[in-house]
């Protein structure tokens, strides 16, 4: 076993050189302006999505300078003085206003209090990601399903296949809020199977999975989802995994998310080549779901992960990869 785990380290960049939440080359320089207090840089990034309608990166970089300006806010202040109206610094507003709701005790109270802000920041006809935002807020005021279908519609007449409005609404409709594990599952093979050649909402499924084997509550028989159904959850994440290089910041965070998924499931040599094709991007989720030391959980599961892969070799070889849920997974 000790042979074949110094082995296994061969594709794997050194501990040190992993990093969490690498944002990429246009995001970068925008933190590092508003670290030094100038929000100009951050104010081009969003109005070039916009106006170029990238909405996936649009999303992701309002979620990032949302975070940012939760432990640093001057440079957001001073663009929320300067231009008021300006229709990103609303999307951010509302964005971060919704991420402070959250963590409340008091969350549906707070978080009824910001609609208006996500009511202003729906400017762009076309823009989905006021909508995502919009779908959050709904899942933390208990809104209904009534409710949560109207944003749904919006959503996706503005993008069919927005990957971040299709996680929010998997998370509605997940057992843990207002849905159920089948609910979940069914509407993530729907979106999955409808959307384009090598878009993330094929990822869906995996995430349906990681939702049911991190489940609080153990489901009852009528509830419980067949080993099956989350072996096919992950091999269509591989398939879409397969489809990025190798170290592509973009998918880090399904690639991440389907190793913690391959590991509940004991597919280690899975687990071990979407280590590998990760590289050096190691994402908050879903470590922080399980470890307040997400980068430090990271770096110990691909240890982990060698260890079952080279303990394995000795006595059959490669192997399938695949094995039996874990005695503690649902």
């Amino acid at each position: 076993m000790v042979r074949h785990t110094s082995g296994l380290a061969a594709g794997l960049p050194a501990d040190d050189d992993v990093l969490l939440d690498v944002p990429d080359e246009r995001l970068a320089p925008a933190l590092v302006a508003a670290g030094r207090g100038e929000y100009e840089a951050a104010a081009k990034l969003l109005a070039a999505t916009r106006e170029a309608g990238e909405w996936e990166n649009r999303d992701r970089y309002v979620t990032r300078l949302a975070a940012f300006a939760r432990s640093r806010g001057e440079w957001f202040d001073d663009w929320r003085f300067a231009a008021p109206h300006d229709p990103d610094a609303l999307l951010v507003k509302a964005e971060l206003e919704v991420a402070r709701g959250w963590e409340s005790p008091a969350r549906a109270e707070l978080l009824r209090a910001v609609t208006p802000l996500i009511t202003a920041a729906e400017g762009d006809p076309g823009d989905p990601v006021p909508w995502r935002v919009a779908l959050d807020h709904a899942r933390g005021t208990n809104a209904s399903h009534t409710v949560f279908e109207r944003l749904w519609a919006e959503a996706i007449r503005r993008s069919p296949h927005h990957y971040g409005c299709h996680v929010s609404a998997l998370q509605y409709l997940s057992a843990a809020w207002y849905g159920s594990h089948r609910e979940c599952f069914d509407f993530a093979e729907r979106a999955a199977q409808d959307t384009l050649p090598g878009s993330l909402v094929q990822a869906l499924p995996v995430r349906a999975a990681f939702a049911y084997l991190t489940s609080e509550e153990g489901p009852g028989p009528a509830a419980k989802v067949p080993r099956e159904r989350l072996d096919e959850a992950a091999d269509l994440a591989i398939a879409l995994s397969r489809e990025y290089a190798a170290d592509d910041p973009w998918p880090a965070e399904v690639r991440n998310l389907l190793t913690y998924v391959l590991v509940r499931l004991e597919r280690w040599s899975d687990a071990l080549e979407q280590l590998r094709l990760t590289g050096p991007y190691a994402s908050s989720f879903p470590w922080d779901r399980i470890s307040d030391d997400p980068l430090g959980q990271f770096l110990e599961l691909r240890d982990g992960v060698r260890i079952e892969v080279a303990a394995a070799r000795p006595l059959g070889g490669r192997g399938t990869g695949r094995g039996s849920l874990t005695s503690g997974s649902h």
